[in-house]
């Protein structure tokens, strides 16, 4: 199981094992705006701090990957002690990321461009039915849901999108997003973490 705390709490898991294998890390609701400021350099250098190794950045929204072993709970207390904030934190294992990219039904439809097709990664399974979320669709919008992730296809965009707007509230469950392109590149770098080829 991994460790996710979301919104303000941590849902804690066991220490991570394999210190060897890469690891996901994503962050909920940093650098949004002018609020919630995480320079990633700071990240990387509390994460390193923490025992984290190989750390690895991507993009300004709070996803990395490393190796070893990391606790959610003290990272948020880390970031919460130097920025006055704590974060909900993510951590995910190659397998259980691989697992929510392969099963997005929508894959092919943002693979030219990632931007329309988003991924929701669960803290925990949702109970509600799937027919509750497609009925807040618009017209050409279309959702589905596993236990690990919901999965949204909005061509018009997040921002017109009443379902993406309230996804969270139906699903009863804490999530953070991500769209497709950010999710795939940040496995194309967990992969090449994972060969030993890190980037300069």
């Amino acid at each position: 199981m991994c460790c996710m705390p979301i919104c303000g709490w941590i849902v804690s898991g066991p220490a991570m094992s394999a210190e060897a294998d890469v690891k996901y890390l994503l962050l909920r609701g940093v650098n949004v705006g002018a609020h919630r400021k995480l320079p990633m350099a700071d990240l990387r250098a509390i994460l390193a701090e923490l025992g984290a190794r190989d750390v690895q950045t991507h993009i300004q929204s709070g996803n990395a990957v490393f190796r070893g072993a990391l606790d959610g709970t003290s990272l948020a207390q880390a970031i919460g002690a130097r920025f006055g904030f704590a974060p909900a934190v993510m951590i995910l294992t190659r397998p259980q990321y691989a697992g929510v990219l392969a099963a997005n039904p929508f894959a092919a439809s943002g693979a030219a461009d990632g931007a329309p097709v988003h991924i929701g990664f669960l803290a925990h399974p949702s109970r509600v039915d799937p027919a509750t979320l497609q009925a807040l669709a618009i017209p050409g919008e279309f959702c589905h849901l596993t236990p690990e992730a919901f999965y949204l296809h909005a061509p018009a965009g997040v921002g017109r999108s009443v379902l993406a707007a309230r996804a969270e509230r139906v699903l009863g469950v804490p999530m953070t997003m991500r769209n497709q392109r950010v999710a795939v590149a940040l496995a194309m770098l967990a992969q090449t973490l994972q060969n030993g080829d890190l980037p300069c």
